[in-house]
């Protein structure tokens, strides 16, 4: 009887669990079963696997303090509209246990939707496809809940995550309408009001309306109850307060995110520190308060992760007061940290470039903008504005290594020869002291080395526990500073690049096979050893005082006044020389300051002292000019005392007449001037421009247009006299003019277009494009009309080629008459021949039939001669 009681029951239960699982039937167990089920078994997976997708990107989403954070945590990826899998595995997994949540369990009986849990099962769906940035499927499955389930309690939520995916799509001002009306229309709890209104801001800014944005993202942050999403509100406003200049306001929403201290990440508090030293009122804040909440912040131990932050913002204080060395000090304590903030190791490294630059340091200078230009995206305008002072840096570095360099000679030459050997006997002093401190180091690092080897040979520690980052480091002030990186930061594992290596491995040379083995073979034998050189050392071993004595008769050339005395100039056209390459250095460093660095102050120093060197003729009123334009700007007063000079005594120079002339229009402009010879170039009338481009050069001798002129004149002798001469202008050009546009342009074109133009020559390839041409006397113009009336007439008769003419110019004596268009050199033939021998023509010039390349190599390298020359059979 049991047994069948246990039967009947068995088929009883499983008859109820196959009813319970069922999606066709409308019962109370169908439907909580199937939701349980959706809840507590695929939904939970899919959610810690939705959770672990959104801490992943959230920490891979690096938040740039520097720029204006986005309200929501998420950048974009531009090619978001690939479609395929899913990019991120976790929003993978999430999507795929919704998924199967609504294909398993969705009881859709009656076209309604009988099973609680599907529309969290779409809305898990649609927020993994979003965080996928698969942008219009994630607005399908928002879509479907707001058509299926009405009446869903995430209803308010589907549409606020349906209105983040139109804003993600561009769609902003369907963002403002629809979530305008969600505000108006419904009761929402704080939580969903603070989202609704945080997005809400989020278009407005999108929108560029950021008044509305600001009033918005103040109602989100009110009814947050996300403590992180408060800080990160708190912060944002404050950023764009700070962003129009409201500073109190700014600070106001700082303090707010201070204020919340552990209740948010610490990020937010620490860079809301740095935002406000970044508003610090140098002129009337207190300093002292400034110190103290900074010197607190270090202290404190929870804030070690930003020490990199709070040392650069210190530093920046410092810089501001002009205290370089604790400013210099705390860069590089912010550099030691290794941030991973790019733009605040770019911004270090270019503050710590500003500062060697104002102290005229322009290598150390150009080394950390090297490093600034690594760190920074190469997108934006403080890249290109960072590069183009690096490279003008470039003919700082030149022209005042030429000042300093030719300073010092002239100084030193001018000197009378008693003052020239006590300035000689100085230096040499110093460098003795610099030689013996190196050789105390020395000594100390191969004490310290041999102790190593002791260690090794012995068991005690041996090389390993050498630190490779102290060996050969001086022990100076400075020794903590970091230098800029060389592109290579990794240690190499080649022996002869560490130092430790090689220096143990001289000290086991030497101890195997002696200190004095010469160069030479065989030199592993003992036999090859100097029997003197042993003989010396016994005896210099053995007495101390031939040691003294060997010393004291040793003279290091270096350490004489001849060996200086004689490098120095004798002749006075080398120093004249010397000082006019000093000269012209001083006023290019003058140009260079005010036109491309803009520091005046510099540039009217440079130029000041060009003046009282007594430079050359052609220096002098250029100079002048630029120091008046100069102090217009800086000291009007200046300005207008320079103006009277150069009026008064240059009365009739072109720079007077600039300045006496008011009138825009009856001003003659260097700039006014070479247009108007540039277009005479343009117009052909090459021997004009040649004619007057030397009084041209002459005449703005020392301005900046000189370089436009020459290599104007470089191109006109291109046209007229060939490749040759064209190259020849070039290198002046390029050379003599380096750092100007037109210099930076003529060495482009000789290392790129020179070469392949000199790689042209005749060839004897068919050609199916073939030129008559007529050589004429360009002085002779009868001839050369009477040709082109005969050519005109049979062009007229027999022209069934569609023939064209011209006169080409080919070099000072000599124009060509050219009939263009011949198919063949047969038919040039016959023409000539028609031409010749046709007595309605009677041409007598012989005609010259050359292919279209061949009479382009004649154009370009004007070598008529060779082509004409007679062929070696």
């Amino acid at each position: 009887m049991k047994k069948n009681t246990l039967k009947y029951s068995s088929a009883l239960a499983f008859l109820f669990v196959l009813i319970a699982c069922s999606t066709k039937k409308n019962t109370f167990l169908s439907r909580n079963s199937h939701a349980l089920s959706t809840k507590y078994n695929i939904l939970y997976n899919g959610g810690i696997g939705l959770d672990k997708g959104l801490k992943s990107i959230q920490a891979d989403n690096k938040d740039n303090f520097w720029k204006m954070l986005p309200i929501e945590k998420m950048q974009v990826d531009e090619n978001f509209s690939e479609e395929g899998k899913a990019k991120n595995a976790d929003f993978e997994k999430a999507e795929t246990k919704a998924t199967k949540a609504i294909q398993k369990h969705s009881m859709n009986i009656g076209g309604r939707e009988k099973n609680s849990q599907i529309d969290e099962a779409y809305l898990m769906l649609g927020k993994a496809r979003y965080y996928d940035q698969r942008f219009i499927p994630a607005l399908e499955a928002f879509n479907y809940i707001l058509y299926k389930y009405p009446n869903s309690s995430n209803i308010y939520t589907a549409k606020i995550w349906r209105e983040k995916t139109n804003m993600r799509l561009g769609n902003d001002a369907i963002v403002v309408k629809n979530i305008n009306l969600l505000l108006k229309n419904t009761d929402l709890n704080k939580q969903t009001f603070s989202d609704a209104n945080a997005l809400l801001a989020e278009a407005f800014l999108n929108l560029e309306e950021r008044d509305s944005a600001v009033t918005k993202l103040k109602i989100a942050e009110e009814f947050s109850r996300i403590n992180e999403d408060k800080a990160r509100y708190r912060f944002i406003l404050g950023q764009m307060y700070q962003e129009i200049g409201k500073k109190d306001s700014a600070n106001y929403f700082y303090d707010g995110v201070i204020d919340m201290n552990r209740k948010a990440d610490r990020k937010y508090m620490m860079h809301a520190y740095a935002k406000k030293a970044q508003m610090y009122d140098y002129e009337n804040g207190n300093d002292t308060i400034f110190l103290k909440t900074y010197n607190d912040l270090v202290k404190d131990r929870e804030n070690r992760p930003y020490y990199d932050v709070l040392f650069y913002e210190m530093g920046v204080f410092y810089d501001k007061k002009k205290q370089q060395d604790n400013a210099l000090k705390f860069y590089n304590k912010s550099l030691a940290r290794k941030s991973q903030d790019s733009y605040l190791v770019a911004s270090t490294y270019r503050n710590i470039g500003d500062m060697y630059f104002k102290n005229t340091d322009y290598t150390m200078a150009a080394k950390y903008y090297d490093s600034t230009l690594v760190k920074l995206d190469p997108k934006t305008r403080e890249y290109a504005f960072i590069q183009k002072n690096r490279k003008n840096l470039d003919d700082v570095i030149k022209y005042e290594a030429i000042a300093k360099r030719n300073d010092s000679i002239i100084k030193v030459h001018d000197l009378p020869a008693p003052d020239r050997k006590i300035y000689f006997e100085n230096y040499i002093a110093e460098l003795k002291k610099k030689d013996e401190a190196k050789r105390i180091l020395e000594e100390k690092e191969k004490e310290r080395l041999a102790n190593i080897e002791r260690n090794s040979n012995s068991g005690g520690g041996g090389p390993t526990a050498v630190n490779p980052a102290s060996i050969g480091k001086p022990s100076d002030p400075n020794v903590g500073a970091i230098m800029p990186p060389d592109g290579n930061s990794t240690v190499s594992t080649f022996y002869f690049y560490n130092p430790t290596t090689v220096a143990y491995g001289k000290l086991q040379f030497k101890k195997m096979w002696g200190n004095n083995r010469t160069l030479g073979t065989n030199w592993r034998l003992a036999a090859v050893k100097s029997a003197n050189n042993i003989a010396l050392n016994d005896t210099l071993n053995n007495n101390p005082d031939a040691i003294n004595a060997l010393k004291d008769t040793i003279v290091i050339e270096k350490y004489t006044t001849e060996f200086y005395e004689k490098q120095l100039p004798t002749s006075q056209i080398v120093m004249d020389s010397i000082g006019k390459e000093r000269n012209f250095a001083y006023y290019q460093l003058g140009l260079i300051y005010k036109e491309k660095f803009k520091e005046y102050n510099l540039a009217s120093d440079k130029l000041e002292q060009l003046l009282k060197n007594n430079p050359e003729e052609k220096l002098v009123l250029p100079s002048m000019y630029n120091l008046y334009k100069i102090y217009q700007i800086i000291n009007p007063a200046k300005a207008e005392a320079i103006k009277a000079n150069i009026t008064g005594t240059y009365p009739n120079s072109r720079y007077a007449q600039i300045l006496n002339k008011t009138s825009e229009d009856d001003l003659i402009t260097p700039d006014k001037e070479y247009k108007k010879w540039y277009k005479l170039f343009e117009e052909e009338q090459y021997y004009v421009v040649l004619d007057n481009i030397d009084n041209l050069i002459n005449q703005y001798s020392g301005d900046e247009i000189v370089s436009k002129y020459e290599l104007l004149k470089a191109n006109t002798l291109g046209k007229t006299n060939g490749l040759a001469a064209y190259k020849k202008g070039l290198e002046a050009v390029a050379d003599n003019y380096p750092n100007t546009e037109e210099g930076k342009n003529a060495r482009e074109i000789l290392e790129k277009q020179i070469p392949s133009l000199e790689k042209l020559d005749f060839t004897t390839v068919d050609n199916k494009n073939w030129k008559i041409l007529y050589q004429v006397s360009s002085t002779d113009s009868q001839i050369s009309k009477k040709i082109e009336e005969a050519i005109r007439v049979f062009l007229l008769v027999e022209n069934y080629e569609r023939l064209t003419t011209s006169v080409d110019k080919y070099n000072k004596t000599y124009n060509f008459v050219v009939i263009h268009g011949i198919k063949s050199e047969a038919y040039a033939n016959d023409v000539v021949g028609i031409l010749r021998d046709d007595k309605k023509y009677k041409i007598a010039q012989p005609g010259i039939i050359i292919s279209s390349d061949n009479y382009k190599v004649i154009q370009i390298k004007k070598n008529i001669e060779a082509y004409l020359a007679p062929k070696n059979p």
